[in-house]
């Protein structure tokens, strides 16, 4: 898919605004159901009072003016009655149209004594006959009240249960909603930040000087545009890596050569070989003979550094026993150690791990080198390694001055030595740290120098590559 990171952000808060703006809609569509339905229910619950009321009233008018003709027999009394008559069946109709289901019988009912009292005085009954059939419509009326209340006590309770179940519906809803805005979050936060893991990673990697890898980024249009980008500039860097190796390489070894006969030349004046030399000239060539052996030095150094840098593009892993390893190392530098009376131990446990066995052995001979010559006579050095977490930690220790606190960032760098000196002098160039350095990125891992407070305490950390 072409979609850019723009795209993507947007089709992701497009989708989350549909979500719960879709919520929030429905939300208040079913508010105002409900105002519109408790305004109807308030209408009618008055309607419904009002008539009742309204039917009592007119009832009294009705038992009043049917005494009032039994006992004159005058016709604009039942004319009267026939009025207020009329108007309480107007009423009784406008309450069976509000179809309130309780009220339904007794409506009925009251119709039907109605009728019976009109027939009765059409018919000439006497007035204690008719009595009952009045009383009965005052006792209906009573009723009615009764009736009505509880009519709008079933509407309220109703329409109370229906709110509820809109409300668990409603709620039930913002929850699918909540979770769908969650997960369209998620995809689309894993969608998008899964490639800057790509480039944080690729990015890592140019800056430790390994161009082996291409550099793969996925995700967003414009992420695999940059990804692309970082692939050629990965070739570009590796191109003008392999230069400067190159170009390294040969000044090195075209310095090399003049100064090998310069030193010889230098080695034979002082021997006198040409003639015999005054003080001065003595001095003089005591001071060239000096400055050519640190220059040739530095230059090995650099042959060295270059070396493992080159060495470093690949790696060829042997199953090695940790411990035996180490001793080994540790008999290598033991004619070093005699002479600087320094005490060798080893810490570490027999088992086996997949390692670059070429490249861990220069790295703990640098370390080895390094301790001997820091550590005071009598001193120990001790070679201390674990193993756990995925991960294979060797430590070298010594009893030295140690680094200074400003030296402990730059002191891998090439060429850089501590402020520190050694208790014997030594005859280091300075490229020693930075070997192990490039060796340890070469095999995945790192070196750092933790906080002691005696002597260093140098860590080498690499991927643990166990035996299947």
């Amino acid at each position: 898919m072409r979609i850019s990171f723009r795209q993507g952000m947007l089709g992701g808060f497009l989708m989350i605004v549909l979500l719960l703006g879709g919520v929030s809609l429905r939300s208040w569509l079913v508010v105002e159901q409900f105002v519109e339905q408790g305004r109807q229910n308030g209408e009618q619950a008055l309607q419904v009072a009002a008539s009742i009321q309204e039917l009592g009233e007119r009832t009294v008018d009705v038992a009043r003016s049917a005494r009032q003709f039994l006992v004159l027999q005058d016709p604009a009394i039942r004319q009267r009655f026939d009025d207020h008559l009329g108007q309480a069946m107007a009423v009784v109709d406008r309450l069976d149209a509000l179809d309130a289901k309780p009220l339904k019988s007794l409506l009925a009912d009251w119709r039907e004594r109605a009728e019976a009292l009109r027939g009765g005085l059409d018919g000439g009954l006497a007035a204690a006959e008719l009595a009952p059939v009045m009383s009965r419509l005052t006792e209906i009326n009573g009723l009615m009240k009764g009736a009505g209340q509880h009519w709008i006590d079933i509407r309220n309770s109703a329409l109370l249960v229906e709110l509820e179940s809109s409300r668990l519906r409603l709620g039930a809803q913002i929850a699918v909603a909540l979770a769908g805005a969650l997960l369209v979050v998620l995809a689309v936060g894993w969608w998008l930040v899964r490639p800057f893991h790509s480039l944080e990673v690729a990015i890592a990697r140019l800056g430790e000087k390994r161009f082996d890898q291409p550099v793969a980024v996925g995700g967003p249009a414009d992420f695999r545009k940059l990804g692309r980008q970082l692939d050629w500039l990965r070739q570009r860097l590796a191109e003008l890596e392999a230069d400067r190796e190159r170009t390294l390489r040969h000044v090195s070894h075209e310095l090399k050569t003049p100064l090998t006969a310069l030193r010889e030349g230098v080695a034979l004046l002082r021997e006198e070989v040409p003639g015999t030399l005054g003080a001065a000239q003595q001095e003089v060539v005591a001071i060239l003979q000096n400055n050519v052996i640190a220059l040739q030095r530095q230059i090995e150094g650099l042959l060295s550094l270059n070396a493992a840098a080159f060495e470093s593009s690949s790696q060829v892993r042997r199953p090695v026993v940790i411990r035996a390893f180490l001793v080994e190392a540790v008999r290598r530098s033991a004619l070093h150690s005699q002479a600087r009376q320094v005490r060798l131990r080893v810490e570490a446990p027999d088992v086996t791990i997949l390692v670059d066995d070429e490249k861990l052995a220069v790295i703990v001979d640098n370390l080895l080198s390094n301790a001997i010559d820091f550590s005071p006579e009598g001193g120990e050095v001790c070679l201390l390694a674990t193993r756990g977490s995925g991960q294979f930690r060797l430590a070298c220790i010594d009893q030295g001055p140690g680094v200074a606190e400003e030296d402990m960032e730059r002191i891998f760098e090439p060429f850089v030595q501590g402020r520190r000196k050694a208790p014997a002098s030594r005859q280091g160039s300075g490229v020693g740290l930075s070997i192990v350095r490039e060796l340890a990125r070469a095999m995945g891992g790192r070196v750092c120098l933790l906080p002691s407070p005696v002597g260093a305490h140098f860590v080498v950390e690499i991927p643990d590559e166990k035996q299947g």
